[in-house]
């Protein structure tokens, strides 16, 4: 099953306001684990006209531990959810390949409900040393 990159409505209703600036550095549309495994140097454009790289070494240890259609299904980075003052985060996903890929690196069961996965302070920093350039965070209010 290959899901349509197109409008991320998601980033969409986060890139509202102020906020607008403080997140100008997201991609203007994420890609599939497949299509970044493809490219010569894996990248997306983000909203400020910078790109956004990914280490081949990242993807691949993504793609070891997922089947070809969650390949063709994980939307890359990952945008990971900061609010103002929790001490959670979320991260919205149609999915839940992202919580199977959490479950492995942290050892432990993530479960996504209702489309979205909570993870603390705590685990979000064993996860983006091991997901530096897969994942992105977007600030929220």
């Amino acid at each position: 099953m290959r899901i349509d990159p197109g409008p991320d409505r998601a980033l969409e209703s986060c890139l509202k306001g102020d906020m607008k600036t403080l997140n100008a550095h997201l991609p203007r549309r994420r890609k599939t684990l497949r299509e970044l495994q493809e490219e010569e140097r894996p990248h997306v454009e983000c909203g400020d006209g910078s790109t956004h790289s990914f280490r081949k070494k990242d993807l691949e240890y993504l793609a070891q531990m997922l089947d070809n259609e969650d390949k063709e299904t994980l939307l890359l980075p990952i945008i990971i959810e900061v609010g103002h003052g929790e001490g959670r985060l979320t991260v919205r996903s149609k999915t839940g390949i992202e919580a199977k890929i959490f479950s492995r690196i942290l050892e432990m069961p993530i479960a996504c409900r209702y489309d979205m996965i909570t993870i603390f302070k705590p685990q979000l920093q064993v996860l983006r040393r091991v997901l530096k350039t897969t994942t992105q965070y977007v600030f929220t209010t």
